[in-house]
């Protein structure tokens, strides 16, 4: 595995490993929990990076349920800057089809079952990278996201798609409607009453959790 210096031994035996994701080095947490039942892969979007504070909440709470979870930068610095990239959905799923390959390279991490996390256009990467990984990513999770910028990707989908959005996020409400007629696999649409797009309401991101954990304890 190819980690930096920085290995750090948390509470209730998990082992943290800050991570370099070849070929571009791109930076990433990699946190593996004693006895991990399951991987799940982050894929942010929007601008925001591994250290988003919402995607950081939902790994903690993953952890804390057996889980390991990746969460990586998806673009470089270089990269960041020009915000098309953002939107470049075909891009940001290369990198995680690159991201799920690497973890298939270390033995420990080979042999968990995977799961993809993703938020804003990130969850639209997540889907197709589901797409072209059908016998390797077991279950697909999207907060706030805009699946239907998968395309033509959503019908091909096989593994199970949880799709999460807030009852106040009016604008993507309904192409995640139009989504999940579309989705090959089984899926499901889940709205979280009063929530908006970044569900900083009282008790909506801690739903978001709870839904994520308990779809990927279902099918991971």
């Amino acid at each position: 595995m190819n980690h930096s210096d920085a290995t750090r031994v948390r509470s209730g035996g998990d082992v943290e490993f800050d991570v370099l994701l070849p070929p571009l080095g791109l930076a990433g947490t990699l946190r593996i929990p004693k006895e991990a039942r399951g991987l799940v892969a982050f894929a942010h979007g929007s601008g925001s990076s591994r250290l988003s504070p919402r995607n950081a909440a939902v790994a903690s709470a993953l952890n804390q349920k057996r889980f390991a979870t990746l969460l990586f930068d998806l673009l470089t610095r270089e990269e960041e800057a020009d915000r098309a990239n953002v939107f470049d959905i075909p891009l940001l799923a290369d990198r995680l089809v690159g991201a799920v390959n690497w973890l298939d390279a270390d033995p420990a991490t080979a042999v968990l079952s995977i799961g993809l996390f993703g938020a804003s256009t990130g969850a639209a990467a997540a889907l197709v990278a589901a797409s072209q990984l059908p016998q390797r990513i077991r279950a697909v999770v999207s907060r706030g996201g805009r699946p239907d910028l998968a395309g033509p990707a959503l019908e091909k989908i096989r593994a199970p798609t949880l799709l999460i959005v807030g009852g106040d996020d009016h604008g993507v409400i309904e192409p995640n409607r139009q989504a999940l007629a579309r989705i090959g696999g089984p899926s499901r649409l889940i709205i979280i009453p009063g929530a908006s797009h970044l569900f900083p309401e009282p008790g909506a991101m801690e739903a978001v959790v709870d839904h994520a954990a308990r779809w990927f304890e279902q099918h991971l």
